[in-house]
């Protein structure tokens, strides 16, 4: 070999050393950085806790607005715990065998399963499959759905393998295996396998038998791909079986049935014997119309202050033996009840059943506006099942003429463009009018008019061409935006119409959101948030919410106090029925072809919104009730709804804030009264906002021009003469004649004194 051939050989020899020892330092640094990574994933895992994990049993409570227990935390998804040897072993045996084959084996994590998941997931995505093999293992899905997030993430996945081998070192496999088994979701709100057994055939896990237990195990792997309910497994069946018998299948495999018993089980599917009874007992409350509306209002809150997931919030509520302290009275909630279920009997009426429902249905909701806490939910009449529309808080209706105290006369006082002694016209509308709202011709209800009229009439006889006219006057986006400050959700629709606006056909609203807005006449102008709970406290003690009140200002206060006083008027008309007490105040509501009865009102305590109407928005006088119903059917129920809540509490009258004047006005002109009003005995005080009073005397009574006396005499002798100069004939000339060659020879005569009105006294504001 020459010495050329062994120089290259040495320096072949020397490049080929340092590329190896290059790959393997930067292996050994990729390996270092990639281990660097590794450690600090796994330093910011946080602490394994296996109470956390088995707090399966600490469900959340609810507590009254006395701190006394109501209700325990039942969310959409359904939990009931079992123990381990509750659970049948055909069931162990199933999600052993289709979850985690190896589980009693492995120590957290699963190598060989991690290998095939790995190979599987290569030759799919080489084959342009989509479907990818999960390397999980039993103890890893624990870990995920007690501690950890579902997120996809390498951090979250090395964080579970850690704490995995953590668990695996602290309790044994059946408890892994028991937690396990109460957390894993199973579709249709069941979570865990005690929920969802009574959730697919109505049974205790214990009972459970081979077919129904392999059903449940397989549904796990996709819910809502497997569920028997779904309309794609109605039309199509075999999607849910053949998992069933995948199920049976991997447990034929691992030993867990003998042939026997696997064909027989086969077999069984085929005939049909997997049978489905699913439950009606959906996890109803004890008081479930308030209840639900609390979780919202907690689930909503959790989120938005901690950053919370669905998932996570679900999970806090059912495991996390949270305290939650409510703001429903018992008392005033029970009663409130009763009255909407006895709605029948105390407005005589017989009721239809639509789908099992009763109706017409009606909803409630009382409230003490001054802290914002709701006191009552009633969202339905009679017994309904878990997780019906609550027609309190959810189902939308237009409110009719309820709206007009709030979208049409608080802003034209607030806004000072009229006052409650305004007169407007009531009678059919002109063309003018009509012409500006695209022929839009409002009637009154009942059809009757009564010429000019002052603003608090027209609010006591509920007259729709006066509110029509009122809104024309304030414009279309003063009525709505201050429909808007006093909590109405209004479409872009609702804004442009003067229908809506005026006489209530918006699109919808809500005992809820009607109670909360009457709830600002009493409150000094200021709109208060309507809550349903008052704080939320963890298994530890901490507080993590605090509901606060949440005021803004909607009018001011004397305008408040303006529209309290006016709203004393419709319970002498039209809601007589609500008239519980002179300090009762409130409006009715009625919408096209009574669909829809309301009545909302307030006393210097509590506001209240009552609602009556068919569900399917049916004309409640169609369905054959025995008699007519009518928006008082609606003042009555608040009546006695109201009634109960003031037994124990004194009379009181909200106090007058300054910046409310009263002034004697005449009622035919809104006008300063006159010398001349008084004898029409059409006068009344009232309150108007500093600076709006009237200042101008009244110009419909005026003066009477009367003659004195001795004129009247005179009149008289000259009706005489005049009969004798028609039998006189020529004398009578000849005597005028002689009376004017009388007065051309008199001088000096002043003229006669002509009678003047006499002229009012200068106009005061303060009369």
């Amino acid at each position: 070999m020459t010495k050329k051939k062994k120089s290259a050989k040495k320096r072949g020899r020397r490049v080929f050393k340092l590329v190896l020892l290059s790959i393997l330092l930067l292996i050994l640094l990729a390996s270092v950085a990639f281990g660097g990574i590794l450690l600090a994933m796994v330093k910011t895992t946080p602490s394994l806790d296996v109470k956390q994990i088995f707090a399966l049993s600490e469900t959340s409570k609810l507590y009254d607005d006395k701190d006394k227990f109501m209700d325990n935390i039942l969310t959409e998804e359904k939990s009931s715990p079992v123990k381990f040897n509750e659970i049948p072993l055909n069931l162990r045996n199933a999600f052993i065998s289709i979850e985690d084959e190896r589980f009693y084996e492995h120590k957290g994590i699963d190598p060989k399963r991690i290998m095939g998941a790995v190979l599987f997931d290569i030759k799919s995505k080489l084959t342009g499959n989509k479907n990818l093999q999960g390397a999980s293992t039993i103890t890893q899905q624990l870990i995920k759905n007690s501690m950890l997030t579902p997120e996809v993430k390498l951090k979250r996945k090395v964080q579970e393998i850690y704490l995995a081998m953590q668990l695996e070192n602290s309790i044994s496999k059946d408890r892994i295996l028991e937690a396990y088994l109460n957390t894993i979701y199973l579709g249709r709100g069941a979570r865990g396998v005690g929920a969802a057994a009574e959730q697919y055939f109505s049974k205790n896990v214990k009972d459970l038998n081979l077919l129904e237990s392999a059903y449940i195990a397989g549904v796990t792997q996709s819910p809502s791909v497997y569920d028997a309910f779904s309309p794609t497994s109605k039309k199509n069946p075999s999607i849910y079986l053949n998992r069933t018998k995948t199920v049976l299948n991997k447990m034929h495999e691992n030993g867990k049935l003998t042939n026997e018993q696997y064909t027989t089980a086969i077999n069984d599917i085929d005939k049909g014997k997997l049978k489905f009874n699913p439950s009606n007992n959906s996890h109803k409350m004890q008081y479930e119309w308030f209840s639900r509306e609390v979780i919202k209002q907690v689930k909503n809150d959790l989120k938005s202050t901690y950053g919370y997931n669905d998932n996570e919030v679900n999970k806090l509520l059912m495991q996390g033996g949270l305290k939650i302290y409510t703001t429903m009275d018992k008392n005033l909630q029970d009663n409130t009840q009763n009255v909407i279920n006895d709605m029948n009997k105390l407005l005589n009426i017989r009721s239809i059943n639509k789908n099992n429902i009763s109706q017409p249905q009606a909803a409630a909701v009382l409230m003490d506006y001054h802290k914002g806490e709701i006191k009552t939910i009633v969202g339905g009449k009679g017994d309904q099942p878990a997780m019906s529309t609550n027609r309190a808080t959810a189902q939308l209706n237009p409110c009719g003429s309820s709206i007009k105290p709030i979208s049409v006369y608080a802003p034209a006082i607030d806004t000072k463009l009229l006052t409650s002694a305004s007169v407007l016209n009531d009678n059919h509308l002109p063309e003018d009018f009509k012409n500006k709202y695209q022929n839009w011709d409002p009637k009154n209800s009942p059809n009757s008019y009564s010429g000019p009229i002052s603003l608090r009439t027209g609010l006591k006889y509920s007259k729709n061409t006066i509110a029509a006219q009122v809104e024309d006057v304030i414009g279309l986006k003063t009525g709505a935006s201050y429909a808007e400050k006093f909590g109405l959700n209004l479409t872009t629709t609702d804004k442009s119409s003067i229908a809506a606006l005026s006489l209530g056909e918006i699109e919808g609203t809500t005992p809820m959101i009607m109670s909360a807005a009457y709830g600002v006449f009493g409150n000094e102008g200021l709109y208060t948030e309507p809550k349903a709970y008052r704080k939320v406290v963890d298994r530890n003690g901490k507080v993590l919410l605090e509901n606060k009140v949440q005021t803004k200002k909607v009018i001011s206060p004397a305008t408040a106090y303006i529209m309290y006083d006016l709203l004393k008027e419709p319970l002498t008309t039209w809601g007589t029925n609500a008239n519980f007490s002179a300090m009762a105040r409130g409006k009715t509501g009625t919408t096209t072809a009574a669909k829809d009865l309301w009545f909302a009102g307030l006393t210097p305590y509590y506001s209240a919104a009552v609602w009556i109407g068919d569900d399917k928005n049916t004309v409640i006088n169609d369905l054959g009730l025995g008699r007519r119903l009518g928006s008082n059917d609606a003042a009555l129920l608040w009546g006695r709804i109201m009634k109960y809540a003031h037994n124990d509490l004194p009379f009181k009258n909200i106090q007058k804030p300054s910046g409310v004047q009263e002034v004697t006005v005449c009622a035919a002109s809104g006008k300063i009264v006159g010398p001349y009003c008084l004898k029409e005995g059409k006068t009344f005080t009232e309150l108007f906002l500093a600076g709006t009073a009237p200042t101008e005397f009244c110009d419909v009574h005026k003066a009477e021009i009367k003659q004195p006396e001795e004129d009247k005499e005179k009149d008289k002798d000259k009706d005489k003469d005049k009969d004798k100069d028609k039998n006189k004939g020529n004398d009578k000339d000849k005597d005028k004649d002689k009376d004017k060659d009388k007065k051309e020879n008199e001088k000096g005569t002043p003229p006669p004194v002509e009678e003047k009105p006499v002229v009012p006294p200068s106009p005061n504001n303060n009369p």
